[in-house]
């Protein structure tokens, strides 16, 4: 998708977002913060969504003396934004209610901002000193519970900080940060031709979805449009993979629960979903099948076979789902806990199966252009409640409606060409925008060339970023016990919003 690029002034970029970010819009259809950033220190870069219209604007804006004033205390969507803006690129968000670093830890300098290049004011130093602070709870018999990063199972880390009073958390505040690989920096270090190896693997996890919005935003610096029957296999890709992952988590939270069996059953399930993957694209987590251009090539016969694994799979899912929604128990579990309502949720700029559980009708499928949607998007699964139950139910549902979608897609694909040639060289100066809806919501990825062509800014923003805060607001006041099941339910990735 092609951005339109408009400069402003500090000044006048608060008042285009005064008039055009919507306020408690459950449907999405005024314009919403997509991304925030920087190019190199010298500037914010600030990218609204048109869900109503498909389109977006890019809008840039220069920073005067290496600050400029915090705006999370009228939108609170930004203020994560606001804090690894300032670890990237040291620009300060004046008068942020919790101005502290998001992702570097204490052992780099206080001075260091890896994604900066220009440079630092005269006498410059860090406001903000790199050992971190908790926020305290204060109160008679309130105590810490500190979880993290290490965890008992095999997944990646993270801080929990717990303020609780008894078995009741008043607070959680979630430090992040571990993951840090430095991504979006070697996005730019790479020849663009290659970077689609580094840009897939942001969250391994969601091979097939960022190596489709890497794709999208190469392609539409280009100005190319990739065969028709490239687009059907992308989605048929990045449907497979929102398939194996719903699967697996939806036995995630059964595990929680206690439902050992089941959990079981979706595990072996998941595995026959991701040999579809492997069916199309030669591997289990669809690595290196969508390039920009296109696609590899697939056989018909394997797409026969797929679509022949979608019945076997939705006979299969049946009854095991049916066993887990009709087990009264594991419902009580669910129901009424880990809840975010519909307001907060919008207010916190919310996507993906969170914000569908909590009465948000926003799926990127029904709204931006990405393989065959919106022309293949499925109805919206949308859930009221907001708690550990509708956010199940938002994954089921589109568990069926994905297996549906597949089956469309594999029915109506034409013939001809999986891919096009690419350019040798990206047109100077221009900025491209991949927005594709992955299997935890909204994902982005940002793209500007340089003077020669060549990458010179390129941001990520993972859907994890928009719901980390999510899990501190729905469990507040809830039990201990509870943290395990909710978190699962979101479902987040630690190394995608760390990059």
């Amino acid at each position: 998708m092609k951005p339109e690029h408009i400069e402003l002034s500090q000044q006048d970029m608060a008042k285009v977002l005064k008039e055009r970010l919507a306020k408690s819009s459950s449907q999405r259809t005024g314009q919403r913060l997509g991304l925030m950033t920087s190019i190199d220190g010298g500037q914010l870069i600030l990218l609204l969504l048109d869900p109503h219209e498909g389109t977006c604007q890019l809008i840039e804006s220069p920073v005067q003396n290496n600050a400029y004033k915090a705006m999370t205390s009228n939108y609170a969507q930004f203020h994560w934004f606001e804090r690894a803006i300032f670890d990237m690129f040291g620009i300060i968000a004046e008068g942020h209610p919790r101005f502290k670093h998001l992702l570097l830890h204490e052992q780099y300098d206080r001075n260091f901002f890896p994604l900066r290049k220009q440079p630092l004011p005269e006498g410059f130093s860090s406001p903000v000193e790199r050992a971190y602070h908790f926020l305290e709870v204060q109160g008679e018999g309130v105590y810490e519970l500190p979880v993290g990063p290490i965890h008992a199972g095999v997944i990646e880390p993270g801080h929990f900080r717990f303020s609780c009073f008894g078995e009741t958390i008043v607070n959680l505040e979630i430090r992040l940060g571990y993951l840090h690989r430095g991504v979006e920096k070697r996005l730019t270090e790479v020849p663009w031709r290659k970077a689609h190896f580094v840009a897939e693997a942001a969250a391994t996890d969601t091979a097939a979805a960022n190596a489709l919005a890497h794709a999208e935003a190469i392609e539409s610096i280009a100005q190319i449009d990739v065969p028709q029957r490239a687009r059907f296999l992308r989605t048929i890709a990045l449907e497979i993979e929102r398939l194996a992952m719903h699967i697996i988590d939806v036995g995630g939270i059964c595990t929680d629960i206690g439902l050992l069996g089941i959990a079981a059953s979706m595990a072996r399930l998941r595995g026959k979903a991701l040999g579809m993957g492997d069916m199309l694209s030669g591997s289990r987590f669809l690595r290196g099948f969508i390039i920009p251009g296109g696609t590899r090539k697939v056989e018909e016969a394997k797409l026969s076979e797929i679509r022949t694994t979608c019945g076997q799979l939705r006979k299969d899912l049946q009854p095991v789902i049916a066993m887990l929604l009709e087990n009264q128990m594991a419902v009580e579990r669910m129901q009424n806990v880990g809840v975010i309502s519909k307001s907060l949720a919008d207010e916190f700029g919310l996507v993906g199966v969170g914000a569908r559980g909590a009465g948000i009708s926003y799926d990127v499928r029904q709204h931006f252009t990405h393989g065959m949607y919106p022309q293949y998007a499925p109805p919206v699964v949308m859930i009221e409640g907001g708690d550990i139950f509708a956010r199940e139910r938002v994954r089921i549902g589109e568990i069926w409606s994905t297996l549906d979608t597949i089956e469309k897609l594999i029915a109506d694909i034409p013939a001809g060409e999986e891919k096009i040639e690419m350019p040798t060289v990206l047109p100077k100066m221009a900025w491209g925008v991949g927005i594709v809806e992955a299997f935890r919501g909204e994902l982005i990825h940002l793209i500007g060339t340089d003077m020669e062509g060549n990458i010179r800014r390129y941001a990520i923003k993972d859907p994890s970023f928009d719901n980390w805060t999510a899990i501190s607001i729905a469990i507040r006041n809830q039990l201990i016990a509870d943290f395990p099941l909710c978190n699962k339910s979101f479902a987040l990735s630690y190394g995608g919003n760390d990059l």
